[in-house]
């Protein structure tokens, strides 16, 4: 099955865009999804203030490690831009026709956790990772799984 890109060079938000800089093709012998990278700016500026990442499709590995990943950096933290950038990139994730994603944290990852909380993701369970895990090989032992339904937002 042949995965096609959509073009999402720029998502436009109130306070804060979205550029794409780089998209990443699926690998099925090793077992990754098509994913699509984007620095987050602040609206109509073109600095970085962090970057987010959507996968795109289902696959074990994506329980664990979750289907977005962001990152604010520290001086920009404290204004929601992470659960404003998340809502901005379900755009990507309703486009390819999907209803729902998962986020996954650390469970000690308060910031994260209430990133999730913010944009209305319930969390389905906290589990242990598998030793065969790539997270778990890396040390973290367990993940707070959240689901993201992009029917209501």
């Amino acid at each position: 099955m042949t995965f096609t890109f959509l073009d999402f060079d720029r998502i436009y938000g109130k306070e804060l865009d979205l550029h794409l800089y780089k998209t990443i093709p699926g690998n099925s012998e090793k077992d990754w999804i098509p994913a699509y990278h984007f620095d987050i700016t602040l609206h109509g500026e073109s600095y970085s203030i962090g970057k987010i990442d959507i996968r795109i499709g289902h696959n074990q590995q994506l329980y664990y490690g979750g289907h977005i990943g962001y990152e604010i950096y520290s001086k920009y933290r404290g204004h929601h831009y992470e659960g404003k950038a998340v809502q901005l990139i379900a755009q990507v994730a309703r486009a390819h026709q999907m209803g729902a994603v998962l986020i996954t944290c650390n469970p000690d990852n308060m910031a994260s956790r209430k990133t999730c909380e913010y944009i209305g993701a319930t969390l389905l369970e906290m589990v242990d990772l598998p030793p065969e895990n790539d997270m778990y090989q890396r040390g973290e032992k367990q993940k707070c799984i959240y689901s993201y339904s992009l029917e209501a937002t």
